[in-house]
């Protein structure tokens, strides 16, 4: 891993899940935003691959793949010499999500 060198950038994430969105097949429907320093960098929308019976479990799915983007992002930031200022602000509408991901992760 290089030398991080210039100026700390900071990471955000914005998640939401849409339940039984498609109207056949009942799957759900993902949308991530990722942030470095207030500028857009991923936008990923996508019918989830299982169909959810509940809100949480989409919208716990859709986290899910949201920090594996977010792990992967902040590595590729460190190879390149980036530095990442503090860990990445994750922000979801379902208080239950947050919730069991905040005693999950221990943040």
């Amino acid at each position: 891993m290089p030398e991080p060198r210039g100026n700390a950038v900071e990471t955000h994430c914005f998640v939401d899940a849409r339940h039984a969105s498609e109207r056949f097949q009942r799957r759900c429907q993902t949308g991530i935003l990722i942030f470095i320093n207030k500028a857009p960098i991923i936008f990923y929308s996508k019918r989830q691959n299982s169909v959810e019976t509940s809100t949480f479990g989409a919208e716990f799915t859709a986290c899910r793949q949201a920090v594996e983007l977010l792990r992967g992002l902040r590595y590729k930031l460190r190879m390149f010499g980036v530095p990442i200022d503090g860990a990445t602000c994750m922000y979801c509408d379902n208080e239950a999500v947050y919730k069991t991901l905040h005693t999950q992760l221990q943040c």
